[in-house]
């Protein structure tokens, strides 16, 4: 199951709820978390260690998984511990790049 897409850029901070949730949804279906609702993952929850317990191999692969979702590229393959904190950190990095995108780029 993929997520919608984006209609719209995301502008304002009344889209970072929605774009969490989007971001969650991901989290659950590209890492196959069975047994696990998005909706109750936290706004702030940590993805890693004692969070949601992920590793560097789910970094990896949630990272493809927003490339190709929100066609976006993660600079140099890089993740940053602080973007990659918790569903809202991402959400703000995220929402930066796609305001980044030229208007009128696929979403």
């Amino acid at each position: 199951m993929t997520l919608p897409a984006d209609t719209e850029l995301v502008r304002t901070a009344q889209d970072l709820p929605d774009l969490q949730r989007r971001l969650k949804r991901l989290i659950v279906e590209a890492l196959r978390l069975e047994g696990l609702d998005a909706a109750t993952i936290g706004d702030d929850q940590p993805l890693f260690g004692e969070g949601l317990g992920l590793d560097s191999i789910d970094a990896l692969e949630l990272a493809g998984a927003i490339e190709r979702e929100f066609r976006i590229a993660v600079p140099d393959g890089r993740i940053e511990p602080e973007v990659f904190h918790s569903p809202r950190t991402l959400a703000v990095w995220l929402a930066a790049q796609l305001d980044r995108r030229e208007p009128g780029a696929p979403h």
